[in-house]
């Protein structure tokens, strides 16, 4: 189950001010991911889902993180956009 900190930043990011970056998109989806399902359990998009694929990268790299770590770690990149917003 979600911590309380972690159900925070997910509204926390939803109240940015602008949009964060593409990089920073990906990296959230992917700590978010870790955090709430684990490793990646899916198989890798088709070759033309260039979205989904770059999706299911980002969580790849993340392979390995426990689900508490990957929570702290997203709590602390919010907190981070927040704080250079």
């Amino acid at each position: 189950m979600a911590s309380e900190a972690f159900v925070n930043a997910q509204k926390k990011v939803n109240t940015l001010d602008s949009k964060p970056s593409n990089e920073a998109l990906l990296k959230l989806y992917a700590l978010y991911k870790q955090a709430t399902e684990g490793n990646v359990n899916t198989e890798r998009p088709g070759g033309f889902d260039f979205k989904g694929n770059a999706k299911w990268d980002a969580w790849k790299k993340m392979e390995g993180i426990s689900q508490e770590d990957a929570e702290a770690k997203y709590i602390a990149f919010v907190d981070e956009l927040v704080d250079n917003q």
